[in-house]
């Protein structure tokens, strides 16, 4: 490794010691909100399965009956507006543009919790709970977001990616140093199919943290057309030939999931995380599913609502894959956990 990415990656790390350390010391202030606060993170660029835990935990608070709204940034989302609400826990109010992928995704999953986009999630929270009669707050995306204090952080650590852990951005993946794992009130390991990858993970986390461990994979569910939002079993696509489109951060994992299925992906169209698509790019996918003959097109639940407005009535072999989540060990912890706080069971403190 270039001398000079490492020593990039030591002032990068140094300055998320000092900003972690100014807010536990109090000489940068952390707000409150009156209702808990249960965030879901990771220390790495890149996904780690957010997006699905958050819906997951979303899903089962609401079916707890919880009144629940889920806090994002809205990453790479269009419009200059400082806070906006995606869903109000009864409609969807505005679009995958408007709202980001992520947070549209969410809204679409969880329709009977609040969504709600914005940089400043402490002024986002208030400006919600001064909207809606909210018992308690999912922070997508929210390990780093210290000005905002947490009841709980659930810190995500993707199994398949244990090299990840080992040097700060831009030497390595790290958006701050790996001791900042001692934050975590637990460790969530996700994409934990294989054991050995998952013990080596917890392994190499445990000098650090002592928290309790839970294990999370991602299962694909049923298909589901783009175009019209139909869902179909997962044998609707074995022994097809497929052309992959993507703008995820992990397009490998996506690629060896449409194998799992029993397609054949004859190519692939790769795109950047959080891509806004344009009629030109869909026009570029036809063209190529044509040129490779492939039987469908297959993309991902969270390109899905970015492409659907994009398509023509003939467009019926878009498909995109849904995921759930299963919690494989540790379950009764975690649910036991998140009970207990969106209950305002326990107020934590962190740094």
């Amino acid at each position: 490794m270039r001398w000079w990415l490492l020593w990039a990656g030591w002032l990068y790390g140094f300055a998320g010691r000092v900003r972690a350390a100014l807010y536990r010391r109090g000489w940068l202030v952390r707000r409150t909100l009156p209702v808990p606060v249960i965030s879901v993170g990771n220390l790495t660029v890149g996904g780690t399965g957010k997006t699905p835990l958050v819906i997951r935990l979303a899903e089962w608070l609401v079916g707890e009956g919880r009144r629940v709204a889920i806090l994002s940034r809205g990453y790479r989302r269009a419009g200059s507006a400082p806070r906006l609400v995606v869903s109000d826990g009864a409609s969807l109010l505005v679009g995958p543009e408007e709202a980001g992928d992520e947070p549209y995704l969410i809204a679409r999953r969880c329709p009977g919790a609040i969504v709600a986009v914005g940089a400043d999630r402490y002024e986002l929270g208030r400006w919600i709970l001064d909207r809606f009669p909210v018992e308690c707050i999912l922070l997508d995306d929210g390990f780093q977001h210290l000005a905002l204090h947490r009841d709980a952080d659930l810190l995500l650590v993707d199994a398949t990616d244990i090299d990840g852990l080992r040097a700060v951005f831009p030497a390595g993946r790290l958006r701050e140093p790996i001791d900042a794992a001692a934050r975590a009130t637990m460790i969530v390991v996700t994409k934990a199919d294989r054991p050995q990858q998952a013990a080596a993970v917890v392994e190499s986390l445990r000098p650090i943290v002592a928290a309790p461990v839970a294990q999370a994979v991602f299962r694909p569910e049923t298909m589901v057309s783009v175009k019209s939002g139909a869902m179909e079993a997962l044998s609707r696509c074995r022994g097809k030939t497929a052309l992959l489109c993507s703008g995820i951060a992990d397009p490998e994992s996506f690629r060896t999931l449409a194998i799992r299925l029993g397609m054949t992906p004859v190519d692939s169209l790769i795109y950047r995380d959080h891509h806004r698509y344009t009629g030109e790019d869909v026009s570029n996918v036809r063209a190529k599913a044509a040129a490779v003959k492939a039987d469908m097109i297959v993309t991902t639940e969270k390109d899905a609502g970015k492409l659907a407005p994009l398509l023509a009535p003939s467009d019926s072999d878009w498909w995109a894959v849904r995921l759930g989540t299963d919690i494989i060990a540790g379950e009764q912890e975690l649910l036991g956990l998140i009970a207990t706080v969106s209950a305002g069971g326990t107020r934590m403190e962190h740094a």
